[in-house]
């Protein structure tokens, strides 16, 4: 059990930004010296994030143990510098689940199965198994949604519990600003702040997002209303990088406002934060699907920036899908620097990327390809270089004359979705003299995360690929094996490299995944601009 508990919840709208600032506060106090571990609370009914659309929810985030999660865990471990799994996450569907399980299994003993206090019990139970001095939990949703309710309930009577002197409750809400009136309107952060009051929890502390810096008379309203002292209000306006905001945390003294409360005694905090503050003018193509919210490729595009790169821009693979010809493609993509082909699902889309990775392959531009990425250019090199014509995988084209790329067998008896794909990290063999084996530092093993049901068909098509690395004569080279094709890659271009698996869910502050280094620096060798 963790000894103190900071619970963050959320009002007014979602997406404000809660994952980053429990992210910035954990960093912070474990770098004051606290053993600190974080939990993200999510109210919907889905029992993982695994077959949540990202178009709606964001990316699915896999952690190493191989469990499908939601993104703010990615930004858990960006910041904290450490791999979170399984137990960092909570759902509705969990919960609900294992309340269901236990009642049929007997274990309530004849009891009516209620709300309270059986499933408040059940939250209480996975909040009590932080092993931490401070346990900082991350409630999603906004205060006021009917599933989030009961999780406050929980969280609630644990503070009574524990004792409300081991307890701090941040509230994170949103500020517009009007413009036809020149001025913030506090009314829905009040409101909010009502709402949490009628549930049972006082607010220790209040934190206000805005565009920009709020007056002091707004701030000062907000205390009033919210009842907390002024000097805990906090105004967290939008920052140009977000791997600023522990350091503004800092030098609020958030760190010691929380601690006097806890009664915890924090060491000199210094803030071991090494964030690139000044990104390289590269233009990536991130040539997407998902295009109703940058989230859906959240982990990418923050690898790119740790790896100190202008972030890159979404390109919509379905638009490709409509140029005249290819050379109307290369000069769409003219502009860019580098492209990365992300992973994905459903045939939407996948002939825009694979015309991007014959322009690509031919005019010498440099491409990572990442996991659906990498299927899709070994189907590219198939029909454009080898002549399989029709060549495709079997999730797009079940009657392929070509299935270079295929279901792996062991998904082949499963009829459901949620949680059957190979998932989570895996140790695979880097070939020596590729790229890839220069990337890792000559390092042999490798253990990398995985999301994926199909495969490359080696196989039955043996002849897409060079026998010997040295002597490649053009054709694809397989850089990384496990009992699968893991990465591809062409020796004579400065930059065309497909993995099977995720190495953006790897990057760290401070520790971007090599990939992503390599191809920025092959980016910055080839500028446009």
């Amino acid at each position: 059990m963790a000894e103190k508990y900071v619970i963050v919840t959320g009002g007014v709208i979602s997406g404000i930004g809660k994952g980053i600032f429990s992210a910035s506060l954990a960093r912070l106090l474990k770098d004051c010296g606290l053993d600190v571990e974080t939990l993200k609370i999510d109210p919907y009914l889905n029992v993982d994030a695994g077959t949540m659309n990202p178009n709606q929810h964001g990316e699915v985030f896999v952690t190493e143990d191989g469990y499908e999660a939601d993104l703010d865990l990615g930004h858990y471990e960006r910041f904290l510098g450490r791999n979170m799994t399984r137990n960092n996450n909570l759902t509705a569907g969990q919960v609900y689940r294992n309340v269901v399980n236990k009642e049929r299994e007997g274990k309530f003993l004849g009891a009516t199965v209620q709300m309270v206090p059986h499933v408040t019990e059940e939250i209480k139970s996975h909040i009590r198994s932080m092993k931490a001095e401070v346990g900082i939990v991350e409630i999603g949703g906004t205060v006021g949604d009917i599933e989030g309710e009961i999780f406050l309930e929980a969280v609630r009577e644990l503070s009574l519990e524990m004792g409300r002197n081991n307890f701090v409750f941040i509230h994170v809400t949103y500020v517009p600003y009007l413009k036809t009136t020149n001025e913030f309107k506090t009314k829905p952060t009040q409101q909010s702040i009502q709402l949490l009051r009628r549930i049972g929890i006082n607010p220790d502390f209040i934190v206000v997002r805005s565009e920009a810096s709020m007056d002091s008379a707004s701030l000062d309203k907000v205390a009033l209303f919210g009842g907390v002292n002024r000097d805990r209000v906090v105004n967290l306006p939008d920052v140009d990088n977000v791997y600023s905001v522990p350091e503004v945390l800092h030098a609020l003294d958030l760190h010691e406002k929380i601690s006097d409360i806890l009664n915890l005694k924090v060491k000199n905090c210094e803030l071991t934060w090494h964030y690139p503050r000044m990104l390289k003018p590269v233009k990536i193509a991130l040539v997407g699907k998902y295009l109703g919210t940058d989230d859906a490729y959240k982990s990418i595009i923050e690898s790119v920036v740790l790896a100190g790169a202008e972030r890159p821009t979404v390109v919509d693979a379905e638009t490709i899908e409509d140029f005249k010809d290819d050379e109307s493609v290369h000069s769409y993509l003219s502009t860019y620097d580098a492209l990365i082909i992300p992973g994905g699902f459903g045939r939407r889309g996948i002939e825009g990327k694979i015309r991007v990775i014959k322009v690509a392959r031919e005019k010498k531009i440099p491409i990572l390809g990442i996991c659906l990425g990498m299927q899709l250019m070994v189907i590219e090199y198939a029909r454009n270089v080898t002549g399989l014509k029709g060549a495709n995988s079997t999730e797009f084209d079940p009657e392929t004359p070509y299935p270079v790329i295929d279901l792996m067998e062991s998904q082949k008896k499963i009829l459901k979705l949620g949680g059957t794909m190979r998932l989570g990290a895996q140790d695979m063999r880097v070939v020596k003299g590729t790229r890839l084996y220069e990337i890792y530092g000559g390092r042999e093993i490798v253990r990398e995360r995985h999301r994926h049901r199909y495969e490359v068909n080696e196989e039955k098509f043996p002849q897409l690929f060079a026998s010997d690395v040295k002597e490649s004569n053009g054709r694809l080279v397989i850089s990384a094996r496990s009992e699968f094709v893991e990465a591809v890659e062409l020796k004579d271009h400065p930059f065309f490299i497909g993995v099977q698996f995720h190495p953006e869910f790897k990057s760290k502050v401070g520790q971007p995944h090599p990939i992503f280094i390599e191809l920025v620096k092959a980016a910055e060798g080839g500028k446009k601009r």
